[in-house]
């Protein structure tokens, strides 16, 4: 078929007819010889060319009904997590093939009229699917509505997978066959992009690529917006197998009391990291953006006293220091005098005297009216500091925060508190602002340097559907801190700080799922230059107008979409989404094969002739979309295209999963993914999952 100049796959397969006229004619050559005129050693040989030829024929016939027969219905495909391979070269993806013109070809030719039909179920399947509807409820038939409706391989008219879209799409590959499509481990540092409309199969995605993360030994941390009761259900069962469970974290805002502890602000390599990611979540668009740096500036005084005090900055300090910075102040100044006098205890005799002046008001010793409302003590240490003429810098930005009125200062200020409020309320605060010293506490307290050094692996469940607002400042610092960690690591290696000596780079396999959710100026830094330090991301979200409306700026998200260099795209519901694939690719060349047909009356009397007739076929070209925008919008569920290994085209497809999978997985763990599932579920449940857990003894 293929050797022709146009190739005809949507035909009847007239090679049928060829392959019986061969096995008739070997018929007659091996029975009677003699009506061939051939000597019997002759017709022998005769036969088995003829045979051998009908063979041929034959099979070319049965691929052209195989192909139009998967135009409608794909092979099944289903993996089970041991069966899914794991290789320290190359990250697997699903089944498929390098998509190029001869699919553009194919799929041009199922849209043609005359041909539309040979991508419909045939009238015997239609006919199956009408008598299941009709009589589904008529008690006498029901044994045959079971039957029509069995999904056994020995079923001619079993139904279709509810996954919706175009068979036809993959369909054009098959007649080549598939095979297991990768990306190179290479490739991943420049992370990827995983575009697709709500329970489309992202999550199985996920989940199968997560499956090779941890069983080939990166560190994997998963980042879960809404909460997906099989993505925590996978990460456990995959740490188990691979005997990492002890190294596996479930850190999730809306369980606290199973969660691991997390300081989003503890670790840093430069101070004002502190400042920045708090005051990141507060808006800095026109008017706002003095507020903004003046809370950054405000949050940076409190973080660089606690830190220089020996003490690790955390939610509930800023919150306690922001509402009234006095205490901190009392502090700092005590431990400035105390530096700068040594065993010379005479400046607290001073401070008690100054103190007493103070409450009694004497001359010299009354408060002005922008800090009236301090303290006593607070005001001795104050004067105390400036008659010495001290010059710390930590003590000279908040003595000049300390002189202002507590009323204006409220108001410059007053966006942080509701931010620290949600962020230190209830058992949140108590996940985000860990206790270090409490040892009644036993869950665990992570930070990203131990989980590099350990080899995590970590899920982090964000309750975006309670409080998203909660949800995004605490991924926003998650990626500031993962980003400056990154820096270290880039510069000084994974064990830095620690005896451990080695200069293996970890790879770090960040999976954010909904990423729009999270995505903030800390996420740009993080795909820009982490890849250096084994960082290696894959987000996914729906639509990249997403993306913008969270940015608010199309440079910005134009500047987030050049840092993934490979894009894995399912059924997507926005045009200008799938364009985000489609417009990199090359225009292709597809045929057109039109057959003409004319009759001419004869003009000339007594020639014999009346009419002159003619037939011909003109093959004629078209410049067309290698894959058109429209495609993306109707693939079924778990397909996509996808452009890896340098922005080649592929036409992949997912694997069922085995739920067989999760039979073994402890009352624990499946009654927090089951209340996940009741509370928060939106996974892309497109295979339609059972429950087959059994109770674990």
């Amino acid at each position: 078929m293929s050797q022709y100049e146009i190739e005809s796959l949507l035909r009847p397969a007239v090679e049928y007819y060829a392959a019986a006229s061969y096995a008739s004619a070997a018929a007659i050559a091996a029975i009677a010889p003699e009506t061939l005129m051939l000597l019997p050693s002759v017709a022998y040989v005769a036969a088995g060319l003829l045979l051998v030829r009908g063979f041929q024929r034959f099979r070319q016939g049965y691929v052209v009904n195989r192909y139009k027969r998967g135009l409608w219905r794909l092979p099944f495909y289903q993996l089970s997590s041991d069966q899914i391979p794991v290789s320290d070269r190359v990250l697997f993806l699903g089944l498929g093939f390098r998509w190029d013109q001869r699919h553009a070809q194919r799929l041009a030719d199922t849209e043609r009229k005359e041909f539309s039909h040979y991508a419909q179920p045939p009238g015997y399947f239609k006919a199956a699917r009408y008598l299941e509807l009709k009589y589904e409820k008529t008690a006498l038939l029901k044994p045959l509505i079971r039957l029509l409706g069995n999904s056994s391989k020995f079923n001619p008219v079993k139904p279709l997978p509810k996954v919706g879209g175009n068979p036809v799409i993959h369909a054009t590959g098959l007649l080549e066959g598939e095979k297991p499509i990768n990306i190179n481990l290479e490739e991943r540092v420049g992370h990827m992009l995983v575009l697709g409309t709500t329970r489309v199969g992202k999550t199985r995605l996920l989940e199968t690529l997560v499956t090779q993360d941890i069983r080939r030994g990166d560190v994997v941390v998963v980042f879960d917006p809404k909460g997906d009761k099989d993505v925590l259900r996978r990460m456990y069962v995959e740490a188990k197998a691979a005997g990492r469970l002890d190294a596996f974290y479930f850190f999730h805002l809306g369980y606290p009391e199973h969660s691991a502890r997390y300081n989003a602000i503890g670790n840093y390599s430069r101070i004002t990291e502190v400042a920045s990611r708090i005051a990141g979540r507060l808006p800095g668009e026109g008017q706002s953006q003095a507020f903004r740096e003046f809370v950054w500036r405000y949050v940076n005084v409190i973080a660089k006293a606690l830190n220089a005090l020996g003490k690790r900055p955390d939610f509930s300090m800023i919150k306690r220091y922001g509402e009234n910075m006095e205490p901190l102040f009392v502090d700092y100044l005590e431990f400035c005098l105390e530096t700068h006098f040594g065993n010379d205890k005479s400046w607290q005799t001073t401070r008690i005297e100054y103190e007493e002046n103070y409450r009694q008001k004497e001359d010299g010793f009354k408060k002005g009216r922008n800090m009236a409302d301090r303290s006593d003590k607070a005001m001795a240490l104050y004067k105390l500091f400036v008659e010495n003429d001290l010059q710390d810098p930590i003590a000279l930005s908040m003595i000049k925060t300390f002189e202002q009125e507590r009323g204006y200062l409220d108001k410059l200020v007053g966006s942080l508190l509701p931010l620290m409020e949600k962020l230190c309320t209830g058992n949140v605060g108590e996940l985000l602002s860990p206790d270090y010293l409490d040892e009644s506490d036993e869950r665990p307290i992570f930070d990203w340097p131990q989980i590099f050094r350990t080899g995590g692996i970590v899920y982090i469940g964000l309750d975006a559907l309670t409080d998203p607002e909660v949800a995004s400042a605490v991924g926003s610092t998650m990626f500031a801190d993962m980003t400056s960690v990154a820096g270290t690591i880039y510069k000084e290696g994974v064990n830095f700080g620690s005896p451990l000596k080695s200069d293996k780079k970890t790879a770090v396999s960040i999976h954010a799922d909904e990423f729009n959710e999270l995505i903030g100026d800390e996420f740009i830094p993080l795909l820009n230059k982490a890849g250096g330090a084994g960082y290696q991301v894959t987000a996914y979200t729906q639509t990249w107008s997403d993306v913008i409306a969270r940015l608010g700026n199309n440079a910005k998200a134009g500047q987030v979409a050049g840092n993934f260099n490979s894009i894995i795209m399912l059924r997507v519901r926005e045009i200008e989404t799938a364009e985000m694939l489609t417009k990199q690719l090359k225009e292709v060349e597809i045929d057109h094969a039109t057959v003409i047909s004319r009759a001419t009356d004869s003009s000339t009397p007594g020639d014999g002739k009346h009419f002159t007739s003619a037939t011909e076929q003109r093959n004629t070209t078209q410049r067309v979309d290698l894959i058109h925008p429209s495609d993306m919008t109707q693939l079924p569920k778990g397909q996509a295209f996808a452009l890896i290994n340098g922005g080649v085209p592929y036409k992949i497809r997912m694997s069922l999963p085995d739920n067989n999978d999760f039979k073994d997985i402890p009352d624990q763990i499946k009654g927090l993914s089951d209340a996940m599932a009741k509370t928060y579920y939106t996974s892309e449940d497109w295979y339609q999952f059972t429950s087959s857990f059994k109770e674990v003894a």
